[in-house]
């Protein structure tokens, strides 16, 4: 019995032995990872479209996605994130935006949503009230949101502020209204013109209101913002960009002083939000790219210009192959020569820059598309864009397709503007405008950005926008030329991978797949199946860069 008993406890120690090596063989065949996040219903938004249950990620990138039980197997992690099913997508991009307005926008006072006149003149002496001194600086007016519709005259800002020079930016920064203060340190007088804009005149006196370029004498006067005024601004503005799911922004429009700014806070890892920055045109920006070259960091891009076709539709400065329905013989302008684009067009071409140009008019749009196709060759891959692409006459259509030109649109214009949008345009026009599907058509693909501060900074408003072309309360009923929808699929595409290669960065972001950044946002509810009157009430209950949590609601 004795050596029975011996035998089989020798049986059952060299069991346990193979057994305790077969686990260490099994977990020697595991991979480290840094964090597993298990548990959850990934959108990876990769050429398929396929869903994935859990992802590994080591060094700010993905490293496997898959089941759950494939990573569990596979991956070992001291931080493993049960997401209880939540729904995670990749980190939104917003393709066209203007983040350092946006921030330094922060210090000044807000005018959108104001319903009168009345309205801005009451937000301003309370924004003001405690500041005695200085610029009175305002953003966001729009006049179609007042019951009289006409753009103001400066009279009651100079008796508001007969001392201190004022400038009020409207909505889409197209326009603006100065004081009389602010005129005169502009050296601005009745009579003056100005290639591009207008200094509006009533008999033979200014009202204060600027068009276009005219906003430009004026604005370039406001000091700049102290180092530490400037890091404070967009380190808030970062915060309200993590908190609604971006990741990633393409600043549309800046001086090249602020790129060693940027590069400064990102080292310093204040700013850890991903940019794509567009250089302005401007002759010293130019002179700054021959000498710099291009820069491509992982946080920080410079490779395009940012050019200016013509104006906004909302104020009439949209550059229109026939005149505005409601302002006769009036069909807006160009903000610069054809022959200037043509310059730029050549230098971008000859020294390997992107160039994007603002075009919202038709005739805006012919005439850089007509400028883009003296430089590009068919089937190139330069991606030169036209930003906005507003209103399109449908024989230009076809030059977006055989010059492979992106139209990189923002759909909460289509849903802000259409309250008024058929007044400017008519009733035939206006079935030709904010046309997101035959624009996607023409190459496939196509970014979506939410030009923000012009429009709010939610992204989920651009989604829902996109797919639903209705407003909060659901008007219209049927929504807004509703057949130029884009599909919730080709919506959540055009904020992450199309709008990564609208920057030439989709192959480091934009999806979730193995060897990209672990860019990626939870929400609180599933975007692709949620109902359409339960879209806009999405939040984000966390957003990752580099596979870290840098923003989680409370």
């Amino acid at each position: 019995m004795a050596f029975k008993s011996i035998c089989n406890m020798h049986r059952l120690c060299t069991w346990a032995l193979i057994c305790f090596s077969f686990g260490l063989f099994a977990c020697s065949n595991q991979k480290k990872a840094d964090r597993l996040i298990v548990n959850a219903r990934i959108y990876t938004v990769d050429s398929v479209f396929s869903i994935a249950e859990a992802m590994a990620i080591r060094d700010g990138k993905i490293v496997a996605t898959g089941t759950r039980a494939q990573i569990e197997k596979n991956f070992r992690s001291d931080t493993i994130e049960d997401m209880n099913g939540a729904t995670i997508i990749p980190g939104l991009n917003d393709a066209h935006a203007h983040f350092v307005q946006y921030a330094l926008g922060l210090r000044e006072a807000n005018l959108v949503g104001t319903k009168s006149w009345e309205d801005v003149l009451n937000e301003l002496s309370v924004f003001f009230s405690n500041r005695p001194t200085g610029w009175v600086i305002g953003r966001g007016w729009d006049q179609n949101d007042w019951p009289t519709k006409a753009f103001p005259n400066n009279q009651a800002l100079n008796k508001l502020y007969p001392d201190r020079p004022a400038l009020l930016i409207r909505i889409d920064g197209h326009a603006a209204l100065a004081n009389e203060t602010a005129l005169r340190l502009a050296g601005i007088a009745p009579g003056d013109t100005i290639t591009g804009g207008e200094f509006v005149i009533k008999g033979r006196t200014l009202t204060g209101l600027l068009i276009d370029n005219a906003v430009d004498r004026v604005s370039r006067l406001i000091p700049p913002p102290t180092e530490q005024e400037y890091a404070t601004a967009l380190s808030a503005a970062q915060q309200n960009c993590l908190a609604v799911g971006l990741t990633s922004i393409t600043d549309c429009g800046l001086h090249h002083s602020h790129i060693p700014k940027l590069k400064k806070l990102q080292e310093q890892e204040q700013l850890q939000i991903r940019l794509n920055v567009m250089l302005s045109d401007d002759p010293d920006n130019y002179r700054y790219a021959k000498e710099n070259g291009k820069l491509k960091l992982p946080g920080l891009q410079v490779q395009s210009f940012k050019v200016y076709g013509d104006g906004a539709l909302g104020s009439r400065g949209a550059c229109l192959l026939h005149p505005y329905h409601d302002m006769p013989g009036h069909t807006g302008f160009l903000l610069s020569r054809p022959e200037h684009f043509d310059s730029v067009a050549r230098w971008c071409y000859e020294n390997e820059w992107q160039m994007c140009t603002h075009a919202i008019g038709d005739s805006g749009n012919r005439v850089i598309l007509n400028t883009y196709a003296r430089y590009l060759p068919k089937r190139n891959d330069l991606r030169w864009r036209i930003e906005h692409a507003q209103v399109v006459n449908p024989y230009d259509l076809v030059l977006f397709r055989q010059l492979r030109i992106i139209p990189s649109v923002q759909p909460t214009h289509a849903t802000s503007d259409m309250y008024w949008a058929e007044e400017r345009l008519g009733s035939e026009r206006i079935k030709h405008a904010y046309a997101y599907q035959p624009l996607l058509e023409q190459n496939g693909w196509m970014p979506l950005g939410t030009d923000f501060p012009v429009e709010d900074i939610s992204p989920i408003k651009t989604f829902y926008s996109a797919v639903v072309r209705k407003d909060a309360s659901g008007w219209p009923e049927k929504g807004f030329l509703p057949e130029y929808a884009l599909s919730r699929e080709q919506a959540l595409r055009g904020m992450t991978i199309w709008a990564a290669k609208g920057s030439f960065e989709e192959k480091v972001k934009g999806s979730l797949e193995k060897g990209k950044w672990a860019d990626f946002i939870v929400l609180d509810q599933d975007i692709m199946l949620v109902e359409n009157d339960k879209l806009l009430n999405t939040k984000v209950n966390a957003t990752y860069i580099n596979g870290k949590p840098v923003f989680r609601r409370k």
